[in-house]
């Protein structure tokens, strides 16, 4: 058995990889082309920088698409850019602007693995007559005895990326290998200047890879100049407390950058969006009390193990997870019941379940309860 589980030689096993262009993806291309396996770099064109931020410029990730192709040039595997610029705009960048039309929060890098990644590019890897595809990600795939595949956190919790990849069916993970999971970072990094590779100092990328300034609001208004309708922003009194320029600048959770003076609360506590509504065009702000919730409702879930019962359950990708009880229903939706209440829940969100060190699945946030006997100034 070889390192990625196939029985035969590492020569005889064809591994399509996905290079970004990133140090990650170009240590697992360049070692498994080390280790002997027939490795095929694949990277992706996205977007075009002017179609989105109306700038002018080369296309999306131009310099990254560059390293990709020295790394494979350089290691000696071959590769290919595949332009899917219409799949991403369809599947990714259109469904990140209706999300925040509909006044929610999208998470467009799940959406990019849900679809483009692990659909699309995972059937080209397969018209490749490819044993696999394998990509940077850290997560640990670990097989059972009964052959089951099983996505778990990765060894470095600060890298981990399985909420990322909570949509990952269970097809998908049977041919996806994610070889970095039980590594550190430092250790990648020290593998790249070992092998000499030009991605080897690149540092991570922080931002959303068609939004590279980190101005969400401004990738809407390109594509769609009407979703900056003014609209009130009301206290969750019923004051009307001010003006906004349109609900894309807000999510639920937000305390900076409302738009409201000075004067509304005693003792001028901070106030926080609490709700936004899509269809009045109008947002709610309120003290940070009224934020809290003990239950999430979620939609078009997957589930990759595990029937129900006690989990813990991570609500954004930066917050840790808590401990919940879930309930499974038959419409492929579900109901998470948090043992504290927690604050800043956004529809649009993803809520990602685990059982220990395994994740076993989740869905889309689609709204949010408070429990029969919840009290508003909960903790």
């Amino acid at each position: 058995m070889n390192s990625l589980g196939f029985a035969k030689d590492p020569k005889d096993t064809r591994v399509v990889v996905a290079m970004s262009g990133g140090v990650d993806s170009s240590v697992v291309a360049s070692l498994l082309h080390e280790q002997g396996y027939d490795v095929i770099g694949v990277t992706l064109q996205l977007y075009d920088v002017g179609e989105v931020l109306k700038k002018k410029g080369a296309c999306c990730a131009g310099q990254d698409i560059y390293d990709a192709k020295r790394v494979a040039e350089e290691r000696g595997f071959p590769h290919y850019v595949l332009n899917y610029e219409s799949n991403f705009r369809q599947s990714v960048i259109d469904d990140f602007v209706d999300t925040y039309l509909k006044g929610e929060t999208p998470i467009p890098c799940v959406r990019c693995n849900q679809t483009v990644k692990f659909r699309d590019l995972l059937k080209v890897a397969k018209d490749l007559n490819a044993d696999c595809l394998a990509t940077g990600h850290y997560i640990q795939r670990i097989v059972r005895e009964n052959g089951v595949s099983e996505m778990h956190r990765a060894v470095d919790v600060t890298k981990d990326q399985s909420y990322f990849l909570f949509a990952t069916t269970q097809e998908q993970l049977d041919f996806l290998r994610f070889p970095l999971g039980g590594w550190t970072k430092d250790v990648t990094r020290d593998h790249a200047l070992r092998l000499g590779l030009i991605t080897a100092q690149k540092p991570d990328s922080q931002d959303i890879c068609f939004v590279p300034n980190g101005d969400y609001a401004s990738v809407v208004r390109n594509i769609k100049p009407e979703a900056e309708k003014p609209g009130l922003i009301h206290h969750v009194d019923g004051r009307v407390v001010g003006e906004h320029h349109g609900i894309i600048h807000y999510t639920i959770g937000q305390r900076k950058g409302l738009g409201i003076g000075g004067g509304v609360q005693e003792n001028n506590d901070p106030l926080y969006v609490v709700n936004i509504d899509a269809q009045q065009n109008s947002v709610t702000v309120g003290p940070k009390e009224f934020l809290a919730r003990d239950i999430v409702m979620i939609k078009d879930c997957n589930w990759l193990g595990g029937t129900g019962g006690d989990i813990t359950v991570k609500l954004r990708s930066m917050t840790r997870a808590v401990p919940a009880r879930i309930e499974r229903h038959a419409d492929n939706t579900a109901t998470l019941y948090l043992d504290a209440a927690q604050y800043g829940i956004s529809p649009g969100q993803a809520a990602v379940c685990y059982d220990g060190a395994r994740m076993i699945g989740g869905g889309w946030i689609s709204s949010t309860a408070q429990s029969q006997n919840f009290q508003v100034n909960a903790a």
